[in-house]
């Protein structure tokens, strides 16, 4: 029995092993698709980078609308319906690249910079959680698993308040401000965000010993994916705090 605090992988946990019909998932494999997914969200991003540069700001305005809607939309599907993340992944991954492309560009107007430096941030964070997992320095115990998921419920919980408040002129100041306690809140979402990872890899080797179907390596790749993109908006959203300071 294993679980990952990302939903998408989380899912997977109560699918029934099976008989094989092809080769199982493997860690590699999923590793390869992972950086599939990121080259496909690259292209994308690159594309509207151009089109920006191009002056066509209305165009990125509408790919971005797009891109937001299109990628809820798929993630939604693919998180429910494993089967059809071979398929849905790439598209995941061509509107988050769009969509992230598109808000770094807005931040860069007022924080030159910013985009480099979250990307940076999100690699390092990455290659740390990776080595720290690989020498066995943070283990994915069930205790460890059970903080990452309160952690992940409660501020799904607090930005949904902040979202429904929103509509009627209420925002929660450490959500929004740009104060201490909001860039401490910040701070503690990207560690939630990062630690994320340590279940996802986890998660993804336990796959291969319970020799999951092939097609699921797609999917560990998007649930990777998933976790990417919300570690990259939140220490963009990070830095946005620490530069308006």
């Amino acid at each position: 029995m294993f679980n990952s605090s990302n939903p998408i992988l989380n899912r997977m946990d109560n699918i029934a092993d099976g008989v094989l019909e092809s080769a199982p998932m493997t860690v590699n494999g999923t590793i390869s698709k992972a950086f599939v997914l990121i080259l496909i969200a690259t292209i994308a991003g690159a594309a509207v980078f151009y089109e920006a540069l191009m002056g066509y700001s209305d165009k990125v305005m509408m790919i971005m609308t797009i891109a937001l809607f299109a990628g809820l939309g798929t993630g939604l599907v693919a998180s429910f319906v494993p089967k059809l993340s071979k398929y849905l992944a790439p598209v995941y991954a061509f509107c988050e690249g769009a969509l992230l492309t598109g808000i770094s560009l807005m931040l860069e107007t007022k924080f030159p910079g910013i985009a480099v430096q979250a990307i940076c941030g999100t690699m390092l964070c990455f290659a740390v959680m990776l080595v720290l997992y690989r020498v066995g320095a943070i283990k994915a115990t069930e205790k460890f698993r059970a903080t990452i998921m309160s952690a992940i419920f409660t501020i799904l919980i607090i930005y949904l308040i902040n979202i429904i408040g929103s509509f009627f002129n209420f925002s929660i100041p450490f959500v929004t401000g740009s104060g201490i306690m909001s860039i401490v809140f910040s701070g503690i979402i990207v560690l939630v965000a990062s630690l994320s990872l340590i279940l996802d890899f986890d998660f993804i080797e336990q796959g291969q010993a319970r020799m999951l179907p092939k097609d699921f390596e797609w999917y560990g790749a998007f649930g990777l994916m998933v976790t990417l993109v919300w570690l990259y908006i939140e220490i963009l959203n990070l830095l946005a705090k620490l530069r308006d300071n």
